[in-house]
């Protein structure tokens, strides 16, 4: 069993603070993280890509190689929906993440049909496999985000998936938006596979969820939204008056960055 998944087995909830580049990777790390995880939204922000689809493929892959090079710890990537329609393509994509360090990965079905993403989680694991290599993949499924079935109905939309996930080999089952004790409930006895929920309004504590059988809480885009407000702020304030304003005293200094990044290890 591979590091990562160890981190799955409940002894723990696995808190993932959700990194968008090199640098905040391993400030999460140096932090205390057992494992980093990325935001799509926030890597493809900071690479100059709006969310959703339109990131190239080339560029996810440099940005993880990248954070891989700073990190000891796992590395679980947001790769959205594979960037691909075409399952073979998203299995060579995964493959070369596993080529330059990635142990996870997250993989969403969207609005797209959930045989579809079935079908690139099979072809994943078989080029993984027959390359004497794995990959933990956390399969997201957007029931809850884009509504994709009617209140009352979503939990069963949602282990109706979970089921044809499992089968096709998902390791995790990553249901973002969801947010009611017993719904989470019943997806946790339901799913048959490790359950991820994010930080979202209304979610139960961190504590609550590790009590209901959650494996894993992600903090999503939100540190990363967090973070462009406040440089927002401070440009704004240079701007205007030629200084950066109050918040610059709470800046982490010089040199603890700069040991971040000292290679001494």
């Amino acid at each position: 069993m591979s590091d990562f998944k160890k981190l799955h087995d409940g002894s723990k909830l696995l808190h993932l603070p959700n990194a968008w580049d090199a640098g905040s990777a391993r400030l999460f790390e140096s932090l205390g993280a057992p494992a980093i995880a990325t935001t799509s939204a926030g890597v493809a922000w900071a690479a100059g890509y709006a969310d959703g689809g339109q990131m190239p493929a080339e560029v996810a892959i440099n940005v993880a190689a990248s954070i891989a090079r700073v990190l000891t710890v796992p590395l679980s990537v947001d790769i959205e929906n594979g960037y691909s329609d075409d399952a073979d393509a998203v299995a060579q994509i995964v493959l070369r993440l596993i080529a330059v360090g990635v142990a996870g990965i997250n993989l969403e079905d969207g609005g797209d049909a959930p045989s579809l993403l079935a079908a690139k989680i099979t072809a994943i694991k078989k080029l993984a496999a027959q390359s004497g290599k794995d990959i933990f993949i956390n399969t997201r499924t957007d029931v809850y985000l884009r509504g994709l079935a009617p209140e009352g109905e979503r939990v069963a939309e949602v282990l109706k998936r979970a089921a044809l996930y499992k089968e096709a080999g998902a390791d995790s089952l990553f249901v973002p938006g969801i947010c009611k004790v017993d719904e989470i409930k019943a997806v946790v006895a339901g799913a048959g596979l490790p359950v991820n929920v994010m930080d979202w309004p209304g979610v139960p504590s961190a504590d609550e969820l590790h009590q209901l059988g959650v494996r894993r809480l992600s903090a999503g885009s939100g540190i990363s939204q967090a973070l462009w407000a406040v440089a927002g702020d401070m440009a704004k304030d240079f701007l205007a008056t030629g200084s950066v304003g109050p918040l610059v005293a709470k800046a982490m200094p010089y040199g603890d960055l700069q040991k971040l990044f000292i290679p001494a290890r």
